[in-house]
């Protein structure tokens, strides 16, 4: 991805009142690479999201999207670029069948009716909804709306797709589907970026971490790299990975992101 496919932000500031400022300054770069953007809530993290998707516009600063500056284009126009998945698929989904709410953001960026089936399609697949195409989303339970939302998402093929806590309320084989399509989607040089809560699944699935608190980045970096800084962190109000802690706790100096890791460590050691 060159650098007319990346997001970029100068100088970022927004708030909502006079008097508080929520973004204090941001100078940022998106690039390919899938990234996290970690902190506590009230960090603005998700004030940061919504300036990106053109719900909110900046106080003063910009957002270019491609080389072009973001607040040149409509919010329709927004979303033939940026999708992005809300935290609450309630939030999101409004139509009686699954197979209409997926096809439904398709069929409104222009895409032809059987263009907009095809993708529906090929999302559902990736998120193994095919069998409840033709079902009411709200008779499902949360974590399969949550699914329904971010299949709706996949299907407008935008490159860029926000994630807004995608693994609330999934269950560990939810998870491990979230996991592959965010693979998938980083494979088709599409750019992902999430908000989340959930250490573990950032270090066993971003290459990129970025650290907001108080309106400000921290720690910007490869997840190894942030996840390695525990006392940054600390000042975050966040916590290393579970294995991360693990194996700080053993003694070990290397920083460990997944069980995998070091189990692979730990035989090496024994053959030795």
């Amino acid at each position: 991805m060159d650098d007319k496919k990346c997001l970029s932000m100068n100088d970022l500031h927004f708030s909502y009142t006079p008097n508080e400022e929520i973004l204090k300054g941001m100078t940022l770069e998106i690039d390919e690479r899938s990234t996290a953007i970690i902190g506590q809530n009230g960090a603005g993290k998700t004030t940061f999201v919504k300036l990106l998707k053109g719900l909110l516009r900046p106080t003063s600063g910009t957002i270019q999207f491609e080389g072009k500056d973001l607040s040149e284009f409509t919010v329709a126009q927004i979303a033939r670029h940026i999708g992005m998945v809300f935290q609450n698929p309630n939030d999101q989904i409004f139509k009686n069948k699954v197979i209409d709410e997926i096809m439904f953001g398709p069929l409104k960026i222009g895409m032809s009716e059987q263009e907009a089936m095809d993708s529906a399609n090929e999302a559902m697949e990736m998120l193994g909804l095919t069998e409840l195409k033709d079902e009411n989303p709200y008779d499902l339970g949360l974590s399969t709306r949550k699914l329904v939302a971010i299949a709706s998402i996949l299907a407008m093929k935008t490159q860029v797709i926000i994630l807004d806590e995608p693994t609330i309320a999934q269950d560990y084989a939810g998870k491990e589907k979230i996991k592959e399509v965010i693979r998938r989607l980083r494979q088709q040089n599409r750019t992902v970026i999430t908000i989340i809560h959930d250490m573990d699944f950032v270090a066993d699935t971003f290459e990129r971490a970025i650290v907001f608190a108080n309106g400000k980045v921290i720690l910007d970096g490869t997840t190894r790299e942030v996840f390695a800084q525990k006392e940054v962190l600390e000042q975050a109000y966040l916590e290393q990975p579970n294995v991360t802690k693990l194996c700080y706790g053993l003694g070990y100096d290397k920083v460990f992101l997944t069980t995998d890791e070091f189990i692979q460590e730990a035989q090496k050691q024994i053959e030795r």
